[in-house]
């Protein structure tokens, strides 16, 4: 005799996420428990989220960070150009 000892979560999701995550779950062959189970075994594997965590634009969140400082020091910066190839010239010869 086998004994299961499987255990049931429960999750809510709003319907659009849900719709768009089963058409790429269904594209892949796999269906919603299966993609879930993925993700839990892949979570053990790495210790971790199996993924980079990206903001809207596309950056990794430490990306975005070194992203904001550099604006915020172009701000503060003296230095002005009035075209691309004067910056370069300057940025090239530090």
């Amino acid at each position: 005799m086998t004994i299961k000892n499987d255990s049931q979560i429960q999750i809510r999701v709003d319907a659009k996420t849900k719709k768009e995550a089963q058409k790429i779950f269904d594209n892949l062959g796999l269906d919603m428990s299966s993609a879930i189970k993925l993700f839990f075994h892949q979570t053990i594997n790495s210790k971790n989220l199996p993924f980079e965590i990206r903001d809207e634009n596309g950056f990794t969140l430490h990306n975005a960070e070194i992203l904001r400082h550099s604006i915020v020091d172009a701000k503060n910066s003296p230095k002005s150009f009035k075209s691309g190839s004067a910056l370069l010239k300057d940025a090239l010869s530090d």
